[in-house]
C-alpha cells in the first residue's frame, strides 16, 4: 500500500519504463578492461563506449529507484530519500530520452548530458545519510537495530552501484581530455604508486586532524617507492584518508590529556596491501561488529533534520566528512574492482586495517 502511495504522483507509463529497465541484464566491466579499450580513445571508440552507456545506465538508474520506493520501515517517505529517488528519476528520464548515438556530434551531446548526471549525483551520500537519520528519529528506542539488516543490505547494494555509475561516466568523460597526465588512462593510472597515494592522502588526513585538534600525531609510511600498479587513485586516497583520518583521531583523543608523546601511525605499503596500524586505544568487542554498518554512528551529519532540502547549499558539504560512512564506503570501493577492507582491533591498545587491492584488475564490478 505505502509503495502505492509512492507510485501516485508518477505516470504509469514512467513506472512501468523503470521497472522494464531495472529487470533487465546489466554488463559488468573490469578494471583491465577499461584500461585496454581506453587505451585508444579514437571517436569510434568513443562512439562504442556512448552506445553502451546509453543502454547501460538507465539500467543500474532504473534498480535503484526500484530499490529506493520499497524500503521498510517507512524509509521510502523520508523528505531526504525521496529527493535522491527523483535525482534518480531526473537522471533515467534525460537517459531514456536522448536519442540514439550514431555519430561525432551525438557523443559529445551524450557526454555533456552524463556528466550533468553525475553532477546531480555529487551529494546523493550525505542526502540518503539524513534520510537514515530522519528514520533513526522515528525508531522506537526499543526496536533491536539487527532488525535493520534490510536497510544496511539495501544501503550497501546502493552505494556499490553508484561507484559504478559514476566510475563508467566519469572515465567516459576523461577519455575526452586531449592532453591526458602521463601514464593515465582516464580516471585510471597505469603506474599508480600506493606509496605516493598513502603519502598524499596522509597529508590531507593530517590537517584536518590539526584543524580539529591543533596538533596531529606523526605518520611513518613504509614501502618500496619505485612499486607500481595500475589503478584509480582517487579511489584509494579516499580509502587512505578514511582509515588514516580515524587512527589520528584515535591516538589525539587517547593522549590528549597524557604526559607521553603520541605514538605515530604506521602505514605499510606492500604488494597490493596497505597495513595501516595506531595505537588509539582500540575498537570495543561491543562496537566491532557495528563498524561496517550505516545506522551507528555517533558522528554528526552536516546536513541535520532541520536543513530545508530545497535551499541547502549542498556545495559546502563534504561527501564523506561528518556522518559515519567512512568505513563501510571504503570497504565497497576496496571491494569494487576485487579488494577488501579488513579491521582488527585489540581493545585497549590499537586497530590494524589491512586494505587489499586487486592487482591484476581482472575481477568484473560487482552488479547489485
Amino acid at each position: 500500500m505505502a509503495a502505492k502511495k509512492l507510485y501516485e504522483s508518477l505516470s504509469k507509463e514512467l513506472i512501468e519504463e523503470v521497472h522494464r529497465w531495472g529487470s533487465m541484464k546489466q554488463t559488468g566491466v573490469s578494471l583491465k578492461y577499461m584500461m585496454e579499450f581506453g587505451s585508444k580513445p579514437t571517436p569510434r571508440n568513443l562512439l562504442i563506449s556512448s552506445q553502451f552507456l546509453h543502454k547501460e545506465l538507465p539500467m543500474r538508474i532504473a534498480r535503484r529507484v526500484i530499490d529506493l520506493q520499497t524500503l521498510p520501515y517507512g524509509l521510502s517517505h523520508k523528505p531526504a530519500v525521496l529527493k535522491v529517488r527523483d535525482w534518480y528519476l531526473d537522471s533515467f528520464r534525460d537517459l531514456r530520452s536522448f536519442p540514439d548515438i550514431k555519430d561525432e556530434n551525438d557523443e559529445l551531446e551524450f557526454t555533456k548530458m552524463i556528466n550533468l548526471v553525475k553532477v546531480r549525483h555529487n551529494n546523493v551520500v550525505p542526502m540518503m545519510a539524513l534520510g537514515v537519520q530522519q528514520l533513526k528519529k522515528d525508531l522506537h528506542p526499543k526496536i533491536d537495530y539487527k532488525n535493520l539488516d534490510e536497510i544496511h543490505q539495501f544501503l550497501d547494494r546502493f552505494y556499490m552501484s553508484r561507484i559504478g555509475i559514476r566510475m563508467l561516466i566519469g572515465q567516459h568523460v576523461a577519455l575526452h581530455d586531449p592532453n591526458p597526465p602521463p601514464d593515465c588512462v582516464g580516471y585510471i593510472h597505469t603506474k599508480m604508486s600506493p606509496l605516493e597515494v598513502a603519502r598524499n592522502a596522509t597529508e590531507d588526513a593530517r590537517s584536518i586532524c590539526l584543524r580539529e585538534y591543533g596538533s596531529a600525531p606523526k605518520v611513518n609510511i613504509y614501502g618500496d617507492p619505485n612499486f607500481t600498479f595500475p589503478y584509480v587513485p582517487t579511489h584509494l586516497h579516499l580509502m587512505v584518508f578514511e582509515l588514516v583520518k580515524n587512527s589520528l583521531r584515535a591516538v589525539e583523543e587517547r593522549f590528549v590529556d597524557s604526559d607521553k608523546v603520541a605514538p605515530p601511525v604506521r602505514i605499510i605499503v606492500a604488494d597490493g596491501l596497505e597495513d595501516i596500524s595506531d595505537e588509539g586505544g582500540g575498537i570495543p568487542r561491543s562496537g566491532l561488529p557495528k563498524i561496517f554498518t550505516y545506522l551507528y554512528s555517533t558522528a554528526r551529519n552536516p546536513l541535520d533534520e532541520h536543513s530545508d532540502l530545497d535551499t541547502i547549499d549542498l556545495a559546502t558539504v563534504s561527501t564523506l566528512a561528518g556522518y559515519g560512512y567512512g568505513l563501510p564506503i571504503s570497504r565497497l570501493y576496496a571491494r569494487y574492482f576485487g579488494g577488501d577492507l579488513q579491521i582488527i582491533s585489540m581493545e585497549g591498545y590499537g586497530t590494524d586495517a589491512y586494505l587489499h587491492l586487486s592487482r591484476l584488475g581482472d575481477s568484473q564490478e560487482p552488479l547489485p
